[in-house]
């Protein structure tokens, strides 16, 4: 599976692509596309590479990651799939957008809610769902066990991690959510986080200054 990164928007976030390259079928994971230039850059990228999305995913509903939402929608008939906490946080993202002056199009709403321990699958690829709340009472990530990354949105940044100052955050599941979800994994795993560069398992784990391996430094 080959993954592209798309940093778009006003909060520079990560929009990543999972394609299947024998079928050219894909995945859209966190649409950040904001205005129309984007909207068509990302478009233009797809139709280059001869992609077609087949689903579309949130990692939590932060405006920042659906903002893209309703666009994947029209373009390609696609409604989000998400926890099942999801619909109550995006129900603030109208409100969080006025806050920040920004236009946002109403995402429609998903069909299939996504727990932990089920799958999302295609075209033989398996992502496994793990539930990692604390940064956002909604949040996910992905992970593929046989490739060996995750695709993280914003629980475990390059030395950093999630917000906690939002509505809805709470620092010790945030906390927890790294500890035991995300640190038991192979060092070498790859995280793809929702925004900055990518890091590894084994490099937050020894060198992140807000959760490392054996702290508990959350406050």
């Amino acid at each position: 599976m080959e993954i592209l990164k798309f940093t778009f928007g006003p909060f520079s976030e990560n929009t990543y692509v999972l394609a299947d390259i024998a079928s050219k079928e894909c995945i859209i994971v966190d649409p950040g596309m904001y205005d129309s230039d984007e909207r068509n850059y990302f478009k233009q990228s797809l139709k280059s590479r001869e992609l077609t999305p087949t689903l579309l995913v949130n990692t939590h509903a932060h405006i920042d990651h659906v903002m893209g939402n309703s666009f994947v929608h029209d373009e390609y008939g696609l409604v989000p799939q998400i926890h099942k906490l999801g619909e109550l946080v995006m129900a603030r993202a109208e409100s969080t957008a006025q806050l920040y002056g920004l236009n946002y199009d109403l995402s429609p709403k998903g069909e299939t809610t996504l727990e932990e321990g089920e799958d999302v699958t295609f075209n033989g690829h398996r992502l496994e769902v793990f539930f990692t709340p604390g940064h956002s009472p909604d949040h996910i990530v992905l992970y593929n066990r046989k490739e060996d990354y995750i695709i993280g949105g914003d629980v475990l940044f390059k030395g950093s991690i999630g917000r906690v100052d939002l509505p809805g955050s709470v620092p010790e599941d945030l906390e927890k959510s790294i500890l035991t979800k995300l640190y038991v994994l192979p060092e070498k795993t790859k995280v793809h986080p929702g925004h900055g560069p990518k890091t590894t398992i084994g490099e937050e784990k020894t060198s992140n200054p807000f959760v490392s391996e054996h702290s508990s430094s959350l406050s």
